[in-house]
């Protein structure tokens, strides 16, 4: 008698043990935030509907340069007071004072801001 109920227990514990663990497993969609408005819950799969059909791939073609992008490069490069002068289908110009006097850059208006 004592063996069918250290059996049945160890049954019952182990069917319980399994269905604890998909329950864990769907409490990682969940994220508890803390930050200046308090304590928060953010469910992560909240906007996946959304963004069902979304593939990655930009349907209205390459965009062109940034005109903040152009203006972080040549302040990277040294430029103060940047500004941009010209701007076209083709090109950004940026214009600004470095060690040597006032200067240019331009810039392809293109992704990635390439230097001309």
């Amino acid at each position: 008698m004592r063996k069918s109920l250290q059996f049945v227990l160890a049954g019952l514990a182990a069917i319980s043990g399994l269905t604890i663990v998909p329950t864990i497993a769907a409490a990682q969609d969940l994220e508890l935030r803390v930050g200046p408005g308090g304590v928060g819950v953010y469910d992560r799969n909240r906007d996946r509907d959304r963004y069902d059909g979304y593939d990655g791939y930009d349907r209205r073609g390459p965009r062109g340069c940034d005109p903040e992008d152009a203006l972080d490069i040549a302040r990277g490069e040294g430029f103060r007071r940047a500004q941009i002068v010209r701007m076209s289908q083709r090109s950004i110009v940026v214009q600004g004072m470095t060690r040597r006097g006032p200067e240019r850059m331009t810039f392809a208006n293109r992704r990635g801001c390439p230097e001309i």
